[in-house]
């Protein structure tokens, strides 16, 4: 009866706020008390109890009252931090502040004349040694960061209490050093606290309030420039004296998380996980506050590991300090920890076992990959570590995992942009290449063509996948995924024949007249091709004897780009028979691609279903499509390398096949073979030593920050963020900008 009680008198006070017509003074405490003193409600009763339109007819109607609603909230959160919440009423006060101002703070964001209403300064709110003296007031908005900062090391309330048994005594709040209070064992600290589900679920209440605070960027329409969100600024600025130990906390309770635990079966249906939700919203607070470019001081120096001494860091390199202790982390167990952690986390959609649904699986994986992203874009040490041994490949097999699982489902574009920007950036390190060679023996169902090869031959299938059988959105990618084979074909010592033929049906399905003349860009598709055999025989010719055997079987279509015609009537005739074919994926499928048996246990991707929500992108007045803009612009410093179709780099592959061709064609006369394997086995044993053309200089294309794929990481990470946040709907019909909402 309690419960409902309370539920009622808060629904009342809701009423009443509504209704009023005249302003509510800020010191009569009976009413705004209503709100938080008496009440039990949970977030969800909040988002009930307290509707959208009523939130929006008090800002319209009764702005003075919204305004010291909020005003009042803060207040509470600020007493709150300041107190410690010893009592269970003060927290209790605490956590209903947190639920008000999160369901509030979105409608203040929405509405242009309110977006700068917490940074201004609230009379008789003073700044901490400043006294009450308007002139050093805080802005509202930095009060709130700094007392969710300090609420998020509250000893018994989000810490474990280090006070001794039995005594009296509350610990300052404003004294402890929170760097002894981090929760999770990992980067820059040691002990692991016990785990206590109370703590988790304040912290997560907490989170959820800052990821609403940071969520102002989603109100503001897309834009090429990179603006800086105040909330995010001031909260990784040195006045957050927790920023530290509030990073390394959230990073850590990341990276050490293991969904499976002790792996009983079926156990996540039987205990909830309030750890799992914790994670969720820490590597949702991660990649928001990492949002901003290192800059070239940030890996200077090195992040220090025993608690005092990374209190006395001193900030070099970026402001955001957040983006500047990522940088600078340097220590090879650190590294360790986060690979595997962030691994583990990845593989966990993969796991295969005997009990259907018997293992958790981890929704947050989109998350994941944008933390991945950045770990590798800010601190190049962690890039090379990643690089410097086969553990990488515990990260590519569930993000290639992922592509082929999401490339039917239009609302999964994102998804697989983020992983082919990933590997885009891999890919520009030699080492990406060479670790490919390893042998892949992981059978992780996949409806791709079984194979016996290596880790380069499940990239090469799973591209291929994506190239014919994708959604037709993900057609502004394949100058990406070629890259990143040509970026890697230098160092491929061994190609199966099923990948071998996967390639050799891309240049033939590229090369045909329609396709190449029907937009200007296509014949880029065709010139990357010819790069990665290129490569592959100039520099890997005595390991590839498959792809030699496949490019001989195909030599038909080296010889028709050999003989191209470029005038205006083949061109207008192609053109013409572009427009009764459909969509360039399904010609391209459509093309024999000797498709065998896919894996055992597999399932095919499939479509969205109806009713998906997805986030896509708003375009930029006067500029490209943002997905193009942001795929096309990232991969080149320089222009196309090659020039015009009468420039086509044939010149290697046409002197391999006048060598070998009368070699083979002969051998197979004088012995009389017919058999595949005695053809592969002579061509393994040959050589063009002196007979190629000089080698030529390996070519690769590094990723390039711009503007452009800035806006969209921003735009693809909230737009994850908004949609995966339900309970409650934090951002719900409301009027964001940055991206639109559509129902498949």
């Amino acid at each position: 009866m309690g419960n409902v009680d309370s539920k009622l008198n808060f629904r009342k006070a809701v009423i009443q706020l509504t209704t009023k017509t005249q302003p509510v003074e800020a010191t009569d405490h009976a009413f705004w008390d209503q709100f938080w003193a008496d009440t039990a409600t949970t977030v969800q009763d909040v988002f009930a109890l307290v509707p959208a339109a009523e939130i929006r007819a008090v800002r319209e109607e009764s702005p003075s009252n919204l305004a010291t609603l909020c005003y009042k909230a803060v207040e509470k959160l600020v007493q709150g931090a300041e107190s410690g919440c010893p009592s269970e009423k003060e927290r209790q006060i605490v956590l209903n502040c947190i639920r008000l101002l999160t369901r509030i703070l979105p409608y203040i964001f929405e509405d242009a004349d309110w977006r700068g209403f917490f940074w201004s300064t609230v009379p008789g709110a003073g700044r901490q040694d400043e006294g009450d003296d308007d002139d050093g007031a805080r802005p509202l908005a930095e009060s709130l960061l700094l007392a969710v900062s300090d609420l998020l090391f509250c000893p018994d309330f989000t810490v474990q209490s280090h006070k001794r048994t039995g005594s009296d005594t509350v610990e300052d709040i404003q004294s402890i050093d929170s760097c002894e209070y981090i929760w999770e064992a990992g980067v820059g600290f040691a002990q692991s606290p016990p785990l206590n589900y109370t703590h988790d679920l304040n912290r997560t209440e907490l989170l959820k309030l800052l990821l609403t605070c940071f969520s102002e960027a989603m109100y503001l329409p897309p834009s090429a420039d990179n603006i800086l969100n105040p909330w995010v600024t001031f909260f990784c600025a040195t006045d957050n004296r927790h920023a530290l130990p509030l990073f390394t906390s959230l990073l850590n309770v990341v990276c050490a998380y293991d969904a499976v635990g002790y792996g009983i079966p079926y156990n996540h249906l039987m205990f909830s996980d309030y750890r799992e939700v914790l994670v969720e919203h820490a590597v949702q607070v991660l990649i928001v506050t990492l949002e901003h470019e290192a800059g070239p001081a940030a890996a200077q120096h090195s992040l220090d590991h025993s608690a005092s001494a990374m209190e006395d860091l001193e900030p070099v390199g970026p402001d955001n300090l957040f983006v500047n202790y990522l940088s600078r982390i340097h220590r090879e167990e650190d590294f360790s920890f986060i690979l595997k952690g962030l691994a583990r986390l990845m593989t966990n959609p993969l796991i295969q076992t005997y009990l259907p649904n018997s293992a958790k699986k981890i929704r947050f994986h989109q998350e994941l990959l944008v933390l991945f992203w950045k770990l590798c874009d800010f601190n190049k040490k962690f890039l090379f570590f990643v690089l410097k041994s086969s553990d990488v490949l515990d990260v590519l097999v569930p993000i290639l995992f992922y592509l082929n699982d999401a490339r039917a489902d239009q609302s999964r574009v994102g998804l697989v942009h983020i992983g082919v920007f990933i590997l885009l950036l891999l890919s520009g390190e030699r080492n990406f290449g060479v670790r490919l060679n390893k042998p892949y023996s992981v059978r992780v169902p996949m409806d791709i063509p079984v194979f016996t090869g290596t880790h380069a031959d499940l990239l090469i299938v799973i591209f291929h996948k994506i190239i014919t059988s994708g959604h037709q959105r993900l057609q502004p990618l394949f100058d990406c995924l070629l890259t990143i084979v040509v970026n890697v074909s230098p160092y491929l010592k061994s190609l199966s024949m099923v990948a071998a033929n996967k390639l050799l049906h891309l240049l033939e399905a590229f090369s045909t007249n329609w396709f190449l003349f029907s937009a200007s860009q296509n014949h880029h598709l065709v010139f990357f091709l010819l790069e990665v055999f290129n490569n592959l025989i100039q520099y890997q010719f005595d390991g590839n004897c498959n792809l030699v055997y496949a490019i001989i079987r195909k030599r038909n279509i080296f010889h028709q780009l050999a003989n191209l015609s470029s005038d205006p009537a083949t061109i207008h005739k192609a053109l013409q028979m572009k427009k009764r074919k459909k969509t360039t994926t399904a010609i391209i499928s459509r093309i024999n691609s000797q498709e065998t048996i896919s894996m055992e246990g597999s399932r095919p991707a499939v479509p969205a279903e109806p009713g998906t929500l997805k986030a896509s992108l708003v375009a930029i007045p006067g500029t490209p499509p943002l997905l193009e803009l942001s795929m096309h612009a990232c991969i080149l410093q320089s222009t196309f390398p090659y020039g015009m179709l009468s420039k086509l780099p044939l010149q290697t592959i046409m002197r391999l096949l006048q060598v070998l061709v009368p070699q083979v064609e002969k051998i197979c006369i004088d012995k009389g073979l017919t058999d595949e394997s005695e053809i592969l086995k002579f061509l393994q044993h040959g050589t063009l030593v002196g007979l190629l053309p000089v080698p030529h200089p390996i070519l690769i294309r590094k990723y390039q920050a711009n503007a452009g794929t800035a806006m969209w990481f921003r735009t693809y990470m909230w737009g994850v963020i908004y949609l995966r946040n339900v309970d409650p709907p934090i951002w719900y019909d409301t009027d964001v900008r940055l991206f639109e909402i559509q129902r498949i």
